[in-house]
């Protein structure tokens, strides 16, 4: 029978009426969008809303996380004022302590970046930290943060807010509605089968909301719901321990919080009391067999085994628990993801299903930001900021299947505490995916990292050795080791394994209208030609970077980073209209790519496939098919190194006969493995941009130097064309992507470090490493004033990196600090 409230339809449906859930259709209404429907299972933050400890810092490892967190903070101290629904909020600030040096630089470096992006940071001495909070017993203590604008609310009541302003904009917030399914026609989320939950509810009451976009904001339970379209969406539940002492005379109010990570503990004043959670570096994954139905308000089995550690540490660290009974052992589920941050956005497989979930405990603070940036996404049917770190398609659907998911959640919630070093690898639910050369590649000494359950050779340890990552932000102990490998590529020949490439074969009549329409570059080339090329969206903002290579007059190869895979597949294929004769095919696993690239390259082609690889007979950027041993290898002659080389794209069933030739042909030319830091930090010399990181959907060609990609008069235009010529005609950028080299060398920055101009902030390290060829360590990133950005001022001006605690001097370019006339390339 018809539900009294759930009409039949709406412009929006959200599912899930938690704190995001909430935030959400409350953000949706402020932006006009008012025919929203919320539906909850049961009551509003049933799930694990109201069991958050209810933190809201503001400070967050990346830029990016900190504005999310800034904004949501800024809008809880006016929420409550705005909705007349309390709160709870209050600003006692936070202390976060350090107990070794290099965790009080972790702080400094996370410190510096948020100073820079106007969030309130002070270090502190240990007796400082002290006198923050005169309940810490000092021992150990090297330093702290004090950050006075982070604050705390009450979960529930803020939830509540949000519901209610949705409520005062039009929206409908309804409970006892249990969404089943969601409903999806010719590729597109079309609504949701309901049927009605709680005492009330009979056999017959169940319906069908119609809805032009469907939100899946259910928490742990987005999941299931997922898995019923054929959506492994990458989140585990996980269970979450924290104790609530009895009264504690004369504590007071205005406690900041505090959080001692090191020994994976935080506290917080709670009416009167102290509450310690933790975030423990082995976790227990919960409700692998699914979320119970009538899972409500509940609370899961204490474990005083699993959180005596914590316990124990805590009661040294602050004594007053010592004489303190503890009057709550509480334990619940929060949902987590392989990496530690959350799902949002537009999901690839399904047009028109968003989703908001898998906040790894963070979803209190995270609520505003997220909330607002997906209102905006749903309305513009774009992103509204780059979030590379937090868009869902981030994910393959490997990393969504139960098994990798159980064995990655019993890190994932640790990750919060955990030292956030820079290339630190995971160490649980590795294996998902390997090349046909993975134990070909560990039996040379690889050092194996994991990028999108991919098995990569970051470097390679002295024969003999077993490889291992020692983690720091100084010079960590593969720097020699990438420093051999980087002399074999200047010098000699070095073979990459870049096999997780993404590779998609574009086919038919329309193929070659479609790439040109999506691509800056003209793809309308001769068979066996590579062009390099960014798509664009109509902002111009640089939504993918890569390569396609025209196969024949009506096939193309596309080649895409591994972290964009799903994203740039999905890119491409929502882009071919109905009337286009082609077709897309993902031929990622049937493919290897082996690269082999340097001064000796030539030689060892040569000497392994007879063929002549001459300036004229192959030139650079063109593509062909040579014959190494008994396979069929397509060889292209490219570089992210800046040397002599070529890609080989090899059947996978062929990899390995390939590999062993190379490697028996090439040892008398210096041939050595070479991983991926190797790569980068090559790459870097040259200032080849990397998506995600240097280039993104904020950033333009004319901002990023990549004007040169686009083929302004190519019959048909391409997508973003109007953007960046109006962008173009302006002038020279006020927004500029700049390379910088480090006045010391013994200084290493590598993502989110502020730049500074006379003193001045004006942007971020987009991308950092040690350059060995160059001997120098450099970085790149964004310079944005309100004047343009000229090779004349950027002499002139006086550039400094913070690094930590103190202000480098760099030197400042435009250019590769590396062979800047190419010279190397032509070989």
């Amino acid at each position: 029978m018809p539900h009294p409230l759930v009409p039949a339809r709406a412009d929006v449906v959200i599912v899930g009426g938690g704190i995001i859930g909430c935030s959400i259709a409350y953000h949706l209404a402020k932006l006009g969008l008012r025919d929203v429907v919320l539906l909850e299972r049961r009551q509003l933050t049933c799930g694990t809303t109201w069991h958050a400890a209810g933190l809201v810092p503001q400070l967050r490892a990346t830029r990016t996380l900190t504005e999310l967190a800034k904004y949501t903070s800024e809008l809880l101290r006016s929420l409550e004022a705005e909705t007349g629904q309390a709160t709870g909020f209050k600003q006692n600030g936070s202390v976060a302590v350090a107990l070794n040096d290099a965790r009080l630089e972790e702080f400094q470096r996370t410190g510096a970046m948020g100073r820079a992006f106007g969030v309130h940071v002070e270090f502190l001495s240990p007796a400082e930290v002290l006198a923050r909070y005169p309940l810490l017993e000092g021992r150990g203590v090297v330093g702290g943060l004090w950050t006075p604008n982070d604050g705390q609310t009450n979960p529930i009541d803020t939830t509540m807010a949000y519901a209610k302003g949705a409520r005062q904009q039009g929206a409908r917030v309804l409970e006892q509605v249990e969404v089943d399914d969601v409903l999806v026609e010719q590729g597109r989320a079309v609504g949701v089968r309901w049927r009605r939950a709680g005492p009330d509810a009979e056999p017959g009451d169940t319906g069908e909301l119609r809805a032009g976009t469907v939100v899946l904001a259910a928490g742990m339970w987005s999941a299931e719901l997922g898995r019923k379209l054929g959506l492994r969406i990458a989140l585990q539940a996980a269970e979450h321990f924290y104790v609530v002492t009895e009264p504690i005379a004369g504590l007071p109010r205005d406690l900041p919080v505090l959080r001692v990570p090191d020994e994976w503990a935080y506290y917080k004043e709670d009416a009167g009391k102290l509450l310690l959670g933790a975030f423990e570096p082995v976790a227990k994954p919960w409700g692998l067999q699914g979320i119970p139905k009538d899972f409500c308000f509940d609370e899961l089995p204490t474990d005083f085994e699993h959180f005596e550690p914590v316990l124990a540490k805590a009661i040294e660290r602050v004594p007053v628990l010592a004489t303190t009974g503890i009057a709550t052992w509480f334990n619940g589920p929060e949902s987590f993801t392989p990496d530690g941050r959350y799902l949002l956005g537009e999901a690839a497989e399904v047009r028109d299903l968003f989703l908001a979930c898998g906040f790894n405990s963070i979803g209190i603070q995270s609520s505003g930001g997220a909330g607002k940036v997906l209102a905006e996404w749903i309305r513009d049917r774009r992103a509204p900021i780059d979030l590379p770190g937090m868009d869902l398609r981030r994910m393959h659907p490997v990393q969504g299947t139960r098994a990798y998911l159980a064995d990655r959640a019993t890190e994932s919630l640790g990750l919060l505490y955990a030292m956030h070093w820079p290339d630190r690898q995971p160490v649980t639910a590795r294996g998902a995916r390997r090349t046909p050369l993975h134990d070909r590649l560990l039996a040379m000494g690889a050092c194996m990292g994991d990028l999108a359950g991919w098995e990569r050779a970051n470097w390679y340890g002295p024969e003999g050795s077993t490889p291992r990552d020692e983690y720091g932000f100084g010079r960590q102990n593969w720097f020699d080791a990438v420093a051999a490998e980087c002399q074999a590529v200047q010098h000699a020949v070095a073979l990459f394994d870049q096999s997780s490439m993404a590779k998609f074969l574009v086919q038919g009549r329309d193929a070659c209208a479609l790439l040109n329409r999506l691509g800056t570059a003209d793809v309308d080339v001769a068979p066996g030609r590579v062009v390099y090329t960014q798509w664009l969206n109509e902002r111009g903002g640089i939504e993918a970077d890569l390569t396609v290579t025209r196969l024949a007059v009506d096939r193309f190869m596309v080649v895409t980073s591994v972290a964009s895979h799903v994203r740039d597949l999905a890119w491409l294929q929502r882009h071919i209209d109905a009337d286009d004769r082609c077709t897309v095919t993902d031929i990622t696993s049937g493919l290897a790519l082996l690269s082999v690239m340097g001064p000796n390259s030539r030689s060892l082609l040569q000497r392994v496939s007879g063929a002549d690889l001459g300036n004229l007979a192959f030139p650079f950027g063109s593509s062909q098919e040579l014959e190494i041993g008994y396979a069929i290898v397509r060889a292209q002659r490219l570089t992210y190194v800046g040397e002599l080389g070529w890609e080989l794209y090899v059947p996978a069933e062929s990899a390995l006969h390939v590999f062993e030739r190379l490697m028996a042909a090439g040892e008398s030319l210096g041939l050595k493995p070479a991983g991926f830091y190797a790569m980068n930090a090559c790459r870097m010399e040259k200032g080849y941009r990397h998506w995600g990181h240097d280039i993104g959907i904020e950033d333009t060609p004319v901002e990023a130097g990549l004007v040169f990609t686009c083929a302004w008069d190519k019959p048909g235009g391409f997508v973003g064309r109007e953007a960046v010529l109006a962008q173009r005609a302006l002038g020279v950028p006020n927004k500029r992507l700049v390379q910088f080299r480090l006045a010391d060398p013994t200084q290493f920055v590598h993502h989110e470090e502020p730049i500074f101009a006379n003193g001045e902030p004006v942007g971020s390290v987009t991308s950092g490493r040690y350059g060995h060829r160059v001997d120098a360590s450099l970085a790149m990133g964004y310079v944005t004033r309100p004047h343009p950005i000229t090779p004349e001022w950027i002499a002139a001006t006086r550039f400094e990196i913070a690094v930590g605690a103190r202000r480098v001097p760099v030197q400042a370019g435009l250019g590769a600090w590396y062979d800047p006339t190419q010279a190397r390339i032509r070989g």
